[in-house]
């Protein structure tokens, strides 16, 4: 017997299944915590406001003090005021384009995957050509056309994002509907409904939040950029894309006007990514199985 036959074998240690989930945990309680906050904020401006939306009795340009924690913008309002606004307008924006996105996407998307032939392949390419055109140059066109409201921007963004939503539904559900236990449900009589209500759905809803949840963060961008371009909500709403762009002008002397809401705006996006990531690795049976 050799020396190297009575060595002992150093194995490679593994990580404990415990600290893959601490780390995946932590992921979702950082970005619950960084977007319930902001959300916190925006439920707050529901009830209550430091000043009103349009009072300017604080002076051009003050610095944080006298009653105003921010300071205040090139006209003497309350710049925490506009910021708690801009809470609420960017989380409905967001909110309001995912709902839009998901009635209209996952209703193409079923529609698309139970399509055969030509129709199937002019869906895939309109789906496609949707997707190509820039979402924010999308719901400009959509918003120059009506007119700059919040409903509008929610409308125009849903709208531009539903093809991304279309395109990973029909994906889905076409292997879904590829499996046996589908050939079964049909064989036993199932109905095309029940089949995809029963059967369909429930597969593909942990990939779906996951993709809705980045589109969340999407909305919210373009939203404030529609709102830097004044295609969003009107004055005297104060858009976190409208802040930027009326507080560039006065960044040097002022910088909080576009501080504070640029942050908050990254902070927003950062959540609700961290949001996504975690509930990936939650919800998604094959990223589990792939980290394990």
């Amino acid at each position: 017997m050799t020396r190297a036959d009575t060595l002992p074998t150093v194995r490679p240690e593994k990580t404990p299944p415990g600290g893959r989930r601490s780390r995946r945990s932590a992921t979702l309680v950082v970005g619950c915590v960084l977007a319930g906050l902001i959300a916190l904020l925006a439920l707050v401006s529901l009830f209550w406001l430091p000043f009103s939306a349009d009072d300017t009795s604080g002076g051009r340009l003050a610095g944080p003090g006298n009653g105003h924690l921010l300071g205040t913008d090139k006209l003497g309002r309350d710049l925490f005021t506009q910021v708690m606004t801009g809470s609420r307008i960017a989380v409905e924006a967001g909110l309001g384009a995912v709902l839009v996105a998901a009635a209209i996407g996952v209703t193409l998307g079923v529609l698309a995957a139970f399509a055969q032939g030509w129709l199937d392949d002019t869906l895939s390419a309109f789906l496609d050509i949707l997707i190509a055109f820039p979402t924010l140059l999308l719901a400009m066109l959509i918003v120059a056309a009506r007119s700059a409201t919040l409903g509008s921007a929610v409308l125009a963004i849903g709208l531009a994002q539903s093809a991304v939503v279309a395109r990973l539904v029909r994906i889905l559900v076409k292997r879904v509907l590829a499996q046996d236990y589908i050939t079964a449900a049909r064989t036993s009589g199932t109905s095309w409904p029940r089949t995809v209500a029963g059967h369909v759905l429930p597969n593909i809803w942990p990939t779906l939040v996951v993709n809705l949840a980045l589109q969340f963060g999407l909305a919210v961008l373009a939203e404030a950029g529609l709102s830097y371009l004044g295609l969003g909500a009107p004055p005297p709403n104060a858009s976190w894309g409208r802040m930027l762009q009326e507080a560039q002008a006065t960044f040097t002397t002022a910088p909080a006007g576009a501080l504070a809401p640029g942050i908050l705006l990254v902070l927003l996006v950062i959540g609700v990514n961290l949001i996504a990531d975690g509930l990936r690795d939650t919800l998604d049976p094959a990223t589990r199985r792939r980290r394990a």
